[in-house]
């Protein structure tokens, strides 16, 4: 177990970038039952859902994901207590405090306007919240971090499109407080295409892009994502391993991966982590990064994520190093930040080895 073995400290204090965290999905139970009773959100009844009996029977299904789309299905449900500028800081907060202490250095968050809009809250409300938690984490624990606004690939384009206006008309990402634009939720069944418009008007723009791919969807959800989209990394991924050409393709244009272990097999996207082509990616060259997607619906944060990564594979310091490195260069803060996170790589990999 990696816990107890003489590099679970080294994984613990190797610096971190995280790419792929809903801050959603970062709601605890704790949180969320605190939440509900204090915005008086009804949950649903115990009789009909044995879930909603305490925190602790919330967590055990949690564990019990038959799909995405039930996973989903608890999620939205979680979603229902934050209705507050507070909420929304705390929420955030709480996750920035447990990314700290797994040695989180740079965190790129996904947020879903949409999943709160279309429920009464302002989009403001939202932003206003995850900023305020933002400009703490930085302060109290020198986590630096960018927001990335993602569409609802099961509603529409034109109510994406909305969204992405209203951000656009507050100036939010050309103030900076919008990194750029991502794709999530269910994937089968909502190819990327749909949102080619959106996409293409980021891209002038010079909004980064990124996108869901080749979790649920084949390889060809995550091509397409890159050439009818113009995303510049890939989220999950893992299925483009179908496609010999695509990882060839992937590798040379250091294109980012951004993984995620444990979530892949608590959706079954996989048997068991072993299972992830985490040894093929670093055999052809491909740049990924390790992430806890929605750590409290799936059972780990980051830190849990690299453990299970190394249970698995049994990896060298120097392959850590590549993914810590890669991590860092795929990121999207600025080239100073990033000079300074790779000396803290080499310093902590001097240390061990």
């Amino acid at each position: 177990m990696c816990k107890s073995s003489s590099i679970h400290q080294f994984l613990h204090e190797l610096p971190k970038c995280e790419h792929h965290l809903h801050i959603e999905g970062s709601l605890s139970p704790n949180l969320l039952f605190r939440l509900a009773s204090v915005n008086k959100v009804s949950l649903p009844d115990p009789s009909s859902d044995p879930s909603f009996e305490s925190p602790e029977a919330l967590t055990s299904r949690y564990e019990r994901f038959t799909s995405l789309d039930d996973f989903l299905h608890y999620y939205f449900i979680g979603m229902s207590v934050l209705i507050t500028a507070s909420d929304f800081e705390s929420l955030a907060y709480e996750y920035f405090a447990r990314a700290h202490a797994d040695g989180v250095q740079h965190a790129e968050v996904f947020f879903d306007p949409q999943a709160h809009t279309q429920r009464g809250i302002a989009y403001t409300t939202v932003v206003s919240g995850l900023t305020a938690a933002q400009k703490r984490a930085e302060k109290d624990f020198g986590i630096t971090s960018k927001f990335i606004l993602c569409f609802l690939r099961h509603l529409s384009a034109t109510d994406a499109e909305v969204t992405y206006q209203e951000a656009v008309a507050l100036g939010h990402f050309s103030d900076g407080t919008i990194a750029g634009i991502g794709l999530d939720s269910s994937e089968v069944g909502f190819p990327p295409e749909i949102f080619r418009e959106i996409y293409a008007s980021a891209k002038q723009a010079g909004i980064r892009r990124t996108a869901h791919a080749g979790e649920e969807g084949d390889a060809s959800y995550v091509q397409r994502s890159l050439d009818i989209c113009h995303t510049e990394r890939i989220d999950h991924g893992i299925r483009l391993v179908e496609d010999e050409a695509l990882v060839k393709r992937i590798a040379k244009d250091r294109t980012l991966i951004t993984m995620c272990p444990l979530s892949n097999v608590r959706l079954r996207c996989v048997s068991k982590v072993a299972d992830l082509p985490i040894r093929r990616f670093l055999d052809e060259g491909v740049r990924f990064s390790i992430n806890s997607d929605d750590p409290a619906y799936f059972g780990g944060y980051i830190l849990d994520n690299y453990c299970a990564v190394q249970e698995a594979f049994g990896l060298s310091i120097k392959e850590w190093k590549y993914i810590a490195d890669g991590a860092i260069e795929g990121s999207w803060c600025d080239d100073e930040r990033k000079k300074v996170l790779l000396q803290k790589v080499e310093a902590c990999v001097a240390k061990y080895e």
